[in-house]
């Protein structure tokens, strides 16, 4: 096994290079664990090979003394997921992506199976694979991540993407270690500009109607694009299609987001709308426009809400799609699922709610927020301090506050930073959060993948 993690010397160096970095390490530098701490007894199941369950597989790897641990995950190749807008933008190469779980994964230590679950059964305590096979457990840990929906858009294909006007950052294929969205997505900007230089084109830019991956992103491409053209005195007619009800759910940074998009030429916002369907030849898109109306009888003083809903149709000639989401299949089809389609976890403790030997880590998770991956690095050191509680017949005792991280690029060279919890805004340093700053794409382009790499997925952060 490699020893891919920052030496001190080289962690200084970071430090060093990045106040930035040395701020954020230094805020956080709880979330470690000891090493070897816990002597405790149980077959530890973890499903899933993406960031979560790597950074989740270090941590309890590192804290038990005599860890029995299964990884279940069928991809050796690991995606640097958070690298994929860059690449859209033009601002890093698929290359620096991909990783190698390989040097996470000791298989001296650890039993790696490389297939995926196609049952979870609960009831049982055991899951099965692909390819048949029992895995009993006595924890489980789910980390399968999320999946794309491309086919519930009428009329749209993956085959699509990369063609005819159409993209999306997205797509991807982790086990076989693929970013086709990006590297198509860093054509499509070219192609925009190109039509831009004759021609004022339309431009759409769609957010569904599911929880997504890194909720900011639909916005992240809408305005690296529009920066792009700017840069070169060019412009399009830009539409924002959100189903949301407003920019962003924190009010400050959702009345900044509107100041960002006051700096680009025009940019129309269609709130409570989302893609039904796509005529791909013809480049029209088909939005439902979703709202409830609150309807007063005076007569009787009663109040009613009335749901109404209508077909939009938007011609295009170029648009950026981000497809609806959920979990796997056999998640889906098993009981750990919640009545909203997450897995059913407490959104403290990361417990499920009924089989109290399941955890859950990253995107997969049924709670208010986080969707990202600095939710699943706060999860880390929850879920590994509960499944040792669990272990030691105790009670949960770690709790996750709700954090989660949103870095919106507004434009090349400036992020807004967008850190909060639970409870409202959290940021990190005693910065306005809410105001664009050069200081966090520098954090986020230069410093925050070897982090990524030699601290998070490591579990020393």
């Amino acid at each position: 096994m490699n020893k891919n993690y920052l030496s001190r010397r080289d962690a200084i160096k970071l430090m060093g290079i990045s106040p930035i970095a040395a701020g954020v390490l230094a805020s956080t530098s709880g979330s470690s664990i000891a090493e070897a701490s816990a002597d405790v007894q149980g077959k530890i199941v973890i499903v899933g090979g993406g960031a979560g369950a790597i950074m989740a597989l270090s941590r309890l790897s590192r804290a038990i003394s005599h860890p029995d641990i299964t990884i279940i995950a069928p991809n050796e190749v690991h995606l640097y997921q958070p690298g994929q807008v860059f690449v859209g933008a033009g601002e890093m190469q698929f290359d620096d992506l991909v990783m190698d779980n390989n040097n996470y994964i000791d298989q001296d230590k650890v039993t790696w199976i490389k297939d995926e679950v196609k049952t979870f059964d609960a009831d049982n305590n055991r899951v099965l694979t692909r390819s048949g096979e029992e895995v009993k457990y006595d924890i489980l840990l789910v980390a399968v991540g999320i999946q794309y929906h491309y086919e519930k858009i009428k009329g749209l294909t993956k085959e699509d993407i990369g063609k005819n006007g159409i993209t999306s950052v997205y797509l991807s294929d982790l086990e076989k270690g693929t970013a086709l969205g990006a590297t198509a997505t860093w054509e499509w900007f070219n192609e925009l500009k190109e039509a831009a230089k004759t021609s004022t084109p339309k431009v759409i830019y769609t957010q569904p109607n599911t929880p997504i991956k890194c909720g900011g992103a639909p916005q992240k491409m809408l305005y690296l694009s529009a920066d792009y053209l700017k840069q070169e005195g060019l412009s399009a007619e830009y539409s924002f299609v959100t189903s949301q009800k407003k920019l962003f759910s924190l009010p400050a940074i959702d009345k900044s987001l509107h100041k960002v998009q006051s700096q680009y030429d025009t940019i129309t916002n269609k709130f409570q709308h989302h893609l039904k369907a796509i005529d791909v030849k013809a480049k029209k898109a088909t939005f439902i426009h979703a709202w409830d109306e609150e309807v007063i009888d005076e007569d009787f003083g009663t109040k009613e809400i009335v749901s109404h809903a209508d077909k939009v149709v938007l011609d295009y000639d170029f648009i950026h799609v981000v497809p609806p989401m959920s979990p796997v299949d056999a998640l889906m089809e098993s009981k750990l699922i919640s009545k909203a389609g997450w897995l059913d976890v407490d959104k403290h403790t990361l417990q499920h709610t009924k089989y109290k030997n399941v955890f859950g880590i990253g995107d997969v998770c049924g709670i208010p927020m986080g969707k990202t991956g600095g939710s699943a690095r706060h999860h880390g050191p929850v879920i590994t301090q509960n499944i040792i509680d669990l272990m030691q017949n105790k009670k949960p005792s770690a709790s996750f506050d709700g954090y989660t991280v949103c870095p919106v690029k507004t434009e090349y060279g400036k992020i807004i930073m967008a850190e909060f919890n639970y409870k409202g805004p959290a940021p990190t340093l005693p910065l306005a959060f809410e105001k664009p700053r050069w200081i966090w794409w520098a954090f986020d382009l230069y410093m925050l993948k070897p982090m990524y790499q030699h601290l998070m997925l490591t579990g020393r952060f």
